[in-house]
């Protein structure tokens, strides 16, 4: 294998001469052996460093500050990582000393090394394009990371946000396939009041939606970037006007419409959008928590439980159970969820750590996010397909539990007052009669006729209020 010698200012590295990466790529990836999950995981985040170095070059061209051929060179090499190409090159680990610096370098390198390959020259021979020099131009570590990474999760949550609607589609399309199936409502865990199927299944559509709106909502803070403002936000290296300019190609190279934050100094130190785009995360976790739990629980038994929903069988259950099928699906969200919530404290206590000028705590929450994200968007994907779309329902089992139950008293508590109602259900409980045997054929307190109508599907539903 052939390999070139590549040094800087700590001494020279062997390199194999196919790698697009350099000196500084290596130490970093060296140095850093913490999750052994590469940058390169995430191909959104290597698309954004393409962007922003495009973006970069072409304000840094139009300025007069870098050679016109070597910006040229630069930009066609971004255009390759936009394309999704060289992704196997970026091999640092998401976590890391320096503030992403590796990261940045990383980029830096493999634009300079494919940028000499577009003007004719062989890798490494820095000179004609320099990392630092000409593909950094008027650039930081400090504004190069956070504004990739805010792109990245831009680009990250679209797809995020697809599944949540797919997701949501499918209860409501559950919804409505149920809308005429009785059940009991249960609060405390025990019999409430009669509704439909398809209307806790329409409700767990619209807090889906809910979720949607929250992430775009707390998404457009991630608009906000500090591109130009260098190292502490002084602008130190950057030309006059470049930060404006950088914004705006940013802008139009990525169809997305950033802006340029107020105060840099302030925005090169905040992390405050990570903690709220993470609330937001945690916040959805919760509530597909919640679902999960709901859906386990009824579709527990299926003879000794619940035995109201049936849940497709993915797999067999025991070792040593023979016909036991367990609710894996569900139980992979719960699970899922519990990781975003505990990511959602690094996060936390990452952006609280920040000391000063600058977070050199970003790494780490930029792998809490992206796992967080990723981890919950295959998540949502395999409750709706594995399990949302193929539930079915036992239909019969839950007309009787409804008509057998005490709960449904409230229905008549209008006309015959609590207390009475009160008296009735206790009765029922004691001697385990039938409401409909207590009020109709011994108490006679109403007609068959009457019941009938007090006890039909669409009263127990959406009751109407008569006294």
């Amino acid at each position: 294998m052939s390999t070139r010698i590549e040094k800087d200012f700590l001494g020279e590295k062997e390199l194999p001469d196919s790698a697009y990466y350099g000196v500084q790529t290596l130490r970093g990836k060296e140095n850093f052996h913490i999750t052994g999950i590469p940058m390169s995981n995430e191909p959104y985040f290597v698309k954004a460093f393409g962007y922003v170095k495009k973006a970069a070059a072409l304000a840094n061209r139009d300025l007069g500050v870098l050679d016109a051929k070597i910006a040229n060179a630069i930009v066609s090499a971004c255009d390759r990582l936009i394309a999704g190409e060289m992704c196997d090159q970026f091999v640092t680990d998401f976590i890391q000393g320096g503030a992403g610096t590796s990261t940045n370098m990383n980029a830096n390198e493999v634009i300079a090394n494919l940028a000499l390959e577009h003007l004719g020259h062989k890798k490494g021979e820095y000179q004609y394009c320099n990392p630092n020099d000409h593909v950094n131009f008027g650039q930081s570590t400090n504004d190069v990371y956070p504004t990739a990474f805010r792109l990245a999760l831009i680009l990250r949550l679209n797809s995020y946000m697809d599944a949540l609607g797919q997701l949501q589609e499918a209860f409501f399309a559950k919804g409505r396939e149920f809308q005429n199936v009785l059940k009991m409502g249960r609060t405390h865990l025990q019999d409430a009041v009669p509704m439909s199927l398809g209307q806790e299944f329409h409700g767990w559509g619209t807090t889906m939606g809910e979720e949607v709106q929250r992430i775009a909502e707390v998404r457009q803070f991630l608009h906000e970037v500090n591109l130009g403002a260098t190292a502490i936000g002084t602008m130190v290296t950057a030309a006059p006007g470049y930060p404006e300019l950088a914004i705006k190609y940013l802008s139009e190279v990525t169809g997305c419409t950033f802006i340029l934050a107020g105060d840099l100094v302030e925005a090169t130190s905040d992390t405050g959008a990570y903690v709220l785009l993470s609330g937001v995360l945690k916040r959805t976790s919760s509530k597909l928590t919640k679902i999960c739990n709901d859906l386990r629980l009824l579709a527990s038994g299926p003879r000794c439980g619940f035995n109201e929903l049936n849940l497709p069988q993915m797999q067999p259950g025991s070792s040593i159970m023979p016909g036991k099928v367990n609710p894996v699906i569900p139980e992979v969200v719960n699970q899922t969820s519990f990781l975003v919530i505990g990511l959602d404290l690094t996060v936390t206590l990452a952006a609280s750590a920040g000391q000063l000028q600058l977070n050199v705590m970003e790494p780490v929450i930029t792998f809490a996010l992206f796992t967080s994200i990723s981890t919950m968007e295959n998540a949502v994907n395999s409750l709706n397909v594995n399990c949302v779309q193929g539930i079915t329902a036992n239909v019969e089992h839950m007309h009787s539990r409804v008509l057998n139950s005490l709960g449904i008293i409230t229905v008549l508590k209008p006309s015959l007052g609590y207390k009475l109602c009160g008296e009735i259900a206790r009765e029922g409980y004691e001697s385990g009669k039938s409401l409909h045997d207590i009020v109709v054929k011994e108490r006679k307190l109403m007609t068959q006729q009457r019941w009938d109508e007090m006890f039909s599907f669409e009263n127990l539903i959406s009751p109407k209020f008569e006294q």
